[in-house]
């Protein structure tokens, strides 16, 4: 355990003392906070208005405007979270492929230390930072919240987005890892992040709600942890902000929004339960860890 702990430290120093990297961590979760709130935010919760709006009855408009936004912006929420713990999963696993470039790997393939205490040493990095970004990411959004007249979400729902957070972070950490494990080159590897970080908002449901999507499309996205793992947040951080814009209406409005907004995942007529996701999720990051250190044993680094 003595050497994880300092291959830990180790991973985490060298990403926070390259300042550029951490500042452009930072930038990039703000702009796309901003992005995600303003634009998708104000078109998705016109959406919920007109929908409220559809229902009839006497409603007061500025209420359900204010409830909507609300609405919509926790679920935006969810979804920055999610990408945050993919993003910066890969950035913090980027050191990696460095010490591989500069041939650092090589010499802690020779050290007498097991490989799969440096695959942990990596992975464990790559999640404590992920961890703290998203933390972070959080009470910024939470901040804004409070600023916007709405209250702070309970303690206890505060800890099990934590819990998610966590959850998620481990799975793309493990799967970062099994993924740099691939690539041997700088350049090669900010291309992969680019492409991932385009990509995971779609996967996810997150530019783009379920409803505007194709059946086949969605069934596909089902078979991938970003949208599981969005849709578990979602449920946590939408719960309060549904009940208030959806008061009044029929139980079925709610539900209604739950589906075609992915805050509830269906398995043909059924919900996909909280236990089977989190199950599902650790099979995923358990898998990648065994491959990735399977593979890492029997694999040759050129001492460059």
């Amino acid at each position: 355990m003595k050497e994880i702990f300092y291959l830990v430290k180790r991973n985490v120093l060298v990403f926070v003392r390259d300042r550029s990297a951490v500042f452009f961590s930072v930038l990039s979760m703000m702009i796309v906070l901003g992005l995600m709130v303003i634009f998708l935010g104000s078109l998705n919760s016109k959406n919920v208005v007109e929908m409220l709006k559809s229902m009839g009855g006497d409603r007061d408009a500025l209420q359900d405007q204010k409830n909507a936004e609300y609405l919509i912006q926790m679920w935006t929420l969810a979804g920055i979270l999610v990408v945050n713990t993919v993003t910066v999963t890969l950035t913090v696993l980027g050191g990696m492929v460095q010490d591989e470039t500069r041939g650092r790997l090589a010499s802690f393939y020779a050290a007498p230390v097991k490989r799969s205490k440096l695959a942990l040493g990596y992975v464990f990095a790559a999640w404590l930072v992920a961890v703290g970004m998203c933390v972070l990411t959080l009470a910024v959004g939470e901040g804004y919240m409070v600023l916007q007249g709405h209250g702070l979400l309970p303690a206890a729902d505060l800890l099990k987005i934590v819990g998610m957070i966590m959850l998620n972070a481990f799975v793309y950490a493990a799967l970062g890892y099994l993924l740099a494990m691939a690539i041997h080159s700088d350049s090669a590897w900010s291309g992969m992040l680019t492409i991932v970080g385009t990509l995971v908002g779609f996967v996810g449901g997150i530019y783009l709600p379920m409803s505007q999507l194709p059946e086949s499309v969605c069934n596909v996205m089902k078979c991938f942890p970003v949208l599981h793992g969005a849709a578990m947040m979602r449920v946590v951080l939408t719960k309060d902000a549904i009940e208030k814009t959806f008061a009044g209406l029929p139980e079925m409005a709610g539900d209604i929004f739950r589906e075609e907004m992915g805050v509830e995942i269906m398995a043909g007529s059924s919900e996909i339960t909280l236990g089977y996701q989190i199950i599902f999720l650790l099979a995923y990051g358990i898998i990648a860890i065994v491959a990735a250190t399977w593979i890492s044993k029997r694999r040759k680094v050129r001492d460059r």
